[in-house]
């Protein structure tokens, strides 16, 4: 058994390294990948390839055809290999598809629930649970389905959330089909031994590549894929959902990125933004604000997902007896981290957030709101010096006075009418774009007198995210590249006249955008 674990790994690794460099072999096969909607917070450089997961999903396709061919299953595991194979596929081209072209919150999750509907209908299901200290197993009936759904869609869904910063994502899985390889032997599951053991060798040869700085990533595609492979077999693993400590070992490994997403979601509902928004409060955010390299960051959570997995380990050793100790030690661990690293502030100020949350979700729907009326009006725009123009009047109404924009081209200021009260303090916030082969910043000061910080942060990030995403609408729409001199030749639309504000408007000679990264100040 453990030289048909190893074969496996090799295997995998083999097939995924070979599919990576056949992706590198390929360059620009993604340049205009996420034209209409790119990522938000992306640094200013050429990103990386997101087929990675492409090389992880096609070893795994490599692994399931060798385990039929070298080994005899019987009808019910030939039939579960089967499930997991289809439904595995399928959650990975969902996350593909939307690598390649954004399809919406909405339906991505929809696409989920389809494919996990389908996993429960070819018998991965948690019916039944046993109680660890007594032995007595409770039917869970209707229940079940929905504990099985929640959970094939829940871990798909962390796997991506956390997968942020070069090789996090990728070591945690790792970690993970570790631990599920070791359970399936341990339960005599022979197919998702193997499978979790190709795996490990497929995610190192990824890892090659993704280890900070990332050659490639694993896109959305790669992480639903981990994520739905870590779900799946867990329950099979767990004999339909008997053994519940087989369940409980990966919530373990899982436990940072469970507190981090658990309280991003409860951060972005209380302040009315989405909740698959992305942001800069998460764990490895905080490290790398307080002066950690990103390599320093990715081995730091390593390490301390290490410790979980040795935790996991222990659960599934004592049938689920230790879990209750070994939960509080996390929390605690938990705890005494955040207070350690100066954040712990950020993470539980949940009175303060409350008392302000009225006001602040009024705001920032009304900064949602507008974002998207400029996105609506990208589409009607003739030229980018209008749609600056249409930006101007969404920075009126947010109460921004100033904002400076560099493009490839040259610069424009904009400044509110009358001019800024030098006695008034302003929040002044830096950004950074690149898509379509072009860089370009912008600076954003909004008054800051009376407002809560945190209010003018967002509306900072959501008004730039907003340029963003209107300017590569009408790139993609006109097929023009971002500069303040493209215009369309023929406007076969209605008439487009753009609105004069009341503020100077400045041009100066073409510079380069010397900020890195994101700041954000009060002055």
């Amino acid at each position: 058994m453990i030289l048909s674990l190893i074969l496996f790994a090799v295997m995998g690794a083999a097939a995924a390294y070979l599919l990576i460099c056949l992706i590198h072999s390929s360059p620009g096969l993604l340049e205009r990948r996420r034209v209409e909607s790119p990522q938000f917070h992306h640094g200013p450089k050429s990103e990386p390839s997101r087929l990675g997961g492409l090389a992880i999903a096609g070893g795994f396709v490599a692994l399931s055809i060798a385990a039929l061919l070298l080994y005899p299953f019987d009808e019910a595991q030939g039939h579960m290999a089967r499930v997991v194979f289809c439904s595995g596929l399928a959650m990975f081209l969902l996350g593909f598809l939307d690598d390649v072209r954004p399809l919406g919150a909405k339906k991505k999750l929809l696409g989920q629930i389809v494919i996990a509907a389908f996993a429960w209908c070819g018998g991965i299901q948690i019916e039944t649970l046993k109680n660890p200290f007594d032995g007595h197993i409770f039917q869970l009936g209707a229940y079940g389905s929905g504990l099985t759904m929640l959970w094939l869609i829940a871990l798909p869904n962390l796997i991506n959330l956390i997968d942020g910063i070069d090789g996090l994502a990728g070591g945690i899985s790792l970690m993970l089909m570790a631990l599920l390889s070791y359970v399936g032997i341990a339960n005599a599951c022979f197919y998702p031994s193997l499978c979790a053991a190709g795996m490990v060798g497929a995610i190192l040869a990824f890892l090659r590549f993704n280890f900070p700085p990332a050659r490639i990533y694993m896109g959305d595609g790669g992480a639903y894929f981990l994520g739905f492979l870590v779900a799946v077999l867990s329950i099979v693993n767990s004999h339909k959902g008997t053994i519940v400590a087989s369940l409980l070992a990966p919530l373990f490994v899982l436990a940072l990125p469970i507190l981090d997403v658990a309280l991003a979601i409860a951060r972005r509902g209380l302040k009315g933004l989405p909740i698959f928004r992305p942001d800069r409060q998460h764990i490895h955010h905080h490290l790398l604000a307080i002066g950690y390299s990103t390599r320093k960051v990715v081995l730091s959570m390593y390490v301390v997902t290490l410790v979980f997995l040795s935790f996991g380990v222990a659960v599934f050793w004592t049938r689920g007896r230790w879990a209750p100790i070994l939960f509080g030690i996390v929390c605690l661990a938990c705890i005494i981290s955040a207070r350690s690293f100066s954040f712990s502030r950020e993470w539980f100020a949940v009175g303060r957030v409350l008392g302000n949350s009225l006001e602040m979700r009024e705001s920032i729907h009304h900064a949602l709101s507008l974002g998207r009326w400029l996105e609506i009006e990208a589409a009607g725009c003739d030229s980018v010096e209008n749609l600056w123009s249409d930006f101007q009047f969404m920075l009126l109404k947010l109460n921004f006075v100033r904002a400076n924009l560099i493009l490839p081209d040259g610069r424009r200021e904009w400044r509110k009418g009358g001019g800024a009260d030098p006695s008034i303090s302003f929040a002044v916030s830096r950004h950074e774009f690149f898509f379509l082969g072009q860089a370009s910043s912008m600076e954003l000061a909004i008054e800051g007198k009376n407002v809560d910080p945190h209010l003018c942060y967002h509306l900072s990030e959501i008004a730039a995210e907003a340029w963003q995403k209107s300017a590569a609408r009408w790139c993609s729409r006109h097929n023009l590249p971002l500069c303040f001199n493209s215009r369309v030749q023929s406007q076969k639309g209605r008439a487009y006249v753009p609105l004069v504000w009341d503020g100077a408007l400045s041009i100066q000679a073409p510079q380069r955008a010397t900020e890195s990264g994101y700041q954000f100040e009060l002055f």
